[in-house]
């Protein structure tokens, strides 16, 4: 997934000064941006009042949307580093290619997983024959300093451990959740998970005290730590909690997200995750000369130009405003 704006704001994040040690409900406000040719997404991290949750450093909510007449989702290829992508959906499909020359079909419930590490490109696309409904979340996980140059790798798990309990179902995308572990590769201590809870379900989810949490709603109002969330809502939860009571009076379905909170300090722009104005740079003459990234064949367009960067150093701070 990409950032597409034309003119992306630095995001400085990370370190933990500006973390909460107790629970708290901080509800976060969206931004609707393009995404590609035809879908448009709520961007709900990195927001005005907080910029990381543990290692998730970037979410964006879309859908339900009818592309049954219309292209779907088209992001061409594009550059990273730094980070890596997860794709989450809960209806149709993304076709992801690389750099690496992977193929893959991404489906409902199953984990696409791409480590940029130091530099890969890749293009989504809605298939030529699609699904009516697009349906997901696509989000970006900070790669710390001892992995961020690494080779990049794509993973695809199609078969991700279940966790029940109380009413509720949670599929464990990432990190491990009430002793349930998901075979996607990791680099800090993280956790997310989908949890699906029926109409009139009523349960308390084990979570880990230093960790920092957020609940984003796919579906229906669930309740969560008594705070109900309409669709596409963020909710930061802080950290010092050791279970999550969760209701709902409608089925529903919420992503879990959280981490110990992220010590290091970052720089995002674009689509890059760095510590400091040259490394970015670097990174953006790379992709302009079209070296280092390598290249996505198979997709049926051109890649993205990478726009200008902003007249002032970008420099590395904290993590919330």
């Amino acid at each position: 997934m990409s950032n597409l704006d034309l003119h992306p704001a630095p995001t400085p994040c990370g370190g933990r000064e500006d973390v909460t040690a107790r629970p708290v409900h901080e509800l976060l406000r969206a931004k609707s941006v393009p995404l590609g040719e035809s879908t448009m997404v709520r961007r709900l991290l990195p927001s005005m009042g907080r910029r990381m949750i543990g290692a998730w450093c970037f979410v964006d909510h879309y859908g339900p949307d009818d592309i049954a007449d219309r292209p779907g989702m088209q992001v061409a290829p594009h550059p990273h580093m730094g980070l890596q992508t997860v794709s989450w959906l809960h209806e149709g499909e993304v076709l992801h290619r690389d750099s690496l020359g992977s193929l893959q079909t991404v489906r409902p419930r199953e984990l696409g997983l791409m480590t940029s590490g130091r530099a890969i490109a890749h293009s989504e696309e809605s298939p030529r024959e699609h699904a009516r409904l697009l349906h997901g979340a696509q989000l970006w996980v900070a790669l710390p300093d001892a992995d961020r140059h690494r080779a990049p790798m794509w993973e695809h798990h199609a078969d991700l451990p279940r966790v029940h309990g109380g009413g509720l179902d949670a599929t464990v995308i990432l990190g491990e959740l009430d002793g349930a572990r998901s075979p996607g590769t990791t680099f800090t201590p993280i956790v997310g998970a989908d949890v699906s809870l029926p109409a009139g379900a009523s349960a308390r989810l084990p979570v880990e005290p230093d960790f920092e949490y957020a609940a984003l709603t796919m579906s229906g109002e669930a309740e969560v730590d008594g705070v109900r969330l309409a669709p596409g809502s963020l909710l930061y939860l802080g950290c010092g909690r050791r279970e999550l009571p969760l209701r709902a009076d409608t089925d529903s379905a919420f992503m879990l997200l959280g981490g110990e909170p992220f010590e290091e300090h970052l720089v995002m722009w674009w689509n890059f995750v760095g510590r400091s104005h040259e490394e970015i740079a670097q990174a953006r003459s790379d992709w302009t000369a079209g070296s280092r990234f390598g290249t996505v064949h198979g997709y049926a367009g051109t890649r993205l130009p990478a726009p200008e960067l902003p007249p002032v150093p970008l420099k590395p701070r904290g993590r919330a405003r």
